[in-house]
């Protein structure tokens, strides 16, 4: 997939529908020879449309005009091109969690929480959180996560989690400014909401921080997934992660998820995470919800929407 590709695909099955300002820009950039040509100095996986437009929002640059964004990129190329080489994509989308849930709560009780690619780890709060599955409620505190779901077995409780940790070759540190602006960045323009709960899921983080661990997630993840407790289940997890993953590596990370104790659940694109024979996509939902290696859902990258199509219960 080229650069001009890549973007199309964003504007197309990503920002179509949920962003008006990104759909805009992301084909903008596919038609612009010259922003593309810049693109080709950087390795491919530091060209993807979410990290060069939270990197211009980071600058300060402009992103609700394609004109006035482009000539930003261009007059400020050296500055762009360094966050580029340094930074990766680390959304830390709590909405997420709503995902998670209907499989954490079904799951025996207490949980280990072990999230690969955490970013700040706020994925490893879903017993903080509260949840609206249309009319029906979970939990009392923390940010409101809502997620439109059918077929889902809807979660009645929370799950009990008492051991939380990450991996993640950058992991982000929401006590900093620094680290908190750029996962500011990430968010979309338009999307105000997933700004306060960004916040308000910085504040139960920054209040309880979980052992975060910088390093590989082939390497660090067999000791990390050892150290949890062992009267609770193990459940890794990972959600819109393995793309920034090489293919070598990801395949040797998916052998080691599936042979470790517990349970492993990934949120993925199925273009990333290949499963077979699985029904058809449906409009908006892009990812694949999957628990031990068996899909059950399809899922918007948000966490707003789910389709289940596996097994009614679990």
């Amino acid at each position: 997939m080229t650069a001009a590709d890549w973007y199309d695909d964003f504007a197309e099955r990503q920002a179509r529908g949920v962003s008006l300002t990104y759909e805009r820009l992301a084909r903008s950039v596919a038609r612009d020879n010259g922003l593309l040509a810049l693109l080709d100095t950087v390795p491919l996986p530091k060209r993807q449309p979410n990290l060069l437009f939270g990197v211009v929002r980071l600058l300060g640059g402009p992103v609700h005009s394609p004109t006035a964004f482009a000539a930003f990129v261009r007059s400020h190329w050296p500055s762009v091109q360094r966050e580029l080489l340094t930074r990766a994509t680390q959304t830390n989308e709590v909405n997420r969690c709503a995902l998670l849930l209907p499989i954490l709560a079904a799951l025996p009780q207490p949980l280990a929480l072990l999230e690969v690619g955490c970013s700040a780890g706020l994925n490893l709060y879903p017993d903080r959180y509260s949840y609206a599955y249309g009319p029906h409620r979970v939990g009392t505190s923390g940010p409101l996560l809502t997620c439109e779901a059918s077929g889902v077995p809807l979660p009645t409780s929370l799950p009990t989690v008492v051991w939380r940790a990450g991996i993640d070759l950058n992991p982000l540190d929401v006590t900093k400014p620094a680290d908190l602006a750029w996962l500011d960045a990430l968010i979309w323009p338009e999307h105000d909401h997933r700004r306060t709960r960004l916040r308000e899921a910085a504040a139960i983080a920054a209040a309880d921080p979980p052992d975060l661990v910088r390093g590989d997630l082939v390497d660090h993840l067999p000791g990390l997934a050892w150290s949890a407790p062992r009267d609770a289940t193990l459940v890794v997890f990972h959600t819109s992660v393995l793309y920034q993953v090489p293919d070598e590596t990801r395949r040797r990370f998916t052998s080691l998820a599936g042979s470790l104790p517990g349970h492993w659940i990934a949120v993925e694109d199925p273009e990333v995470l290949v499963y077979p024979d699985l029904p058809p996509f449906p409009g908006k939902h892009k990812n694949v919800l999957a628990l031990d290696g068996k899909p059950l859902a399809w899922t918007a990258g948000h966490g707003e929407g789910m389709t289940w199509f596996g097994a009614p219960t679990l």
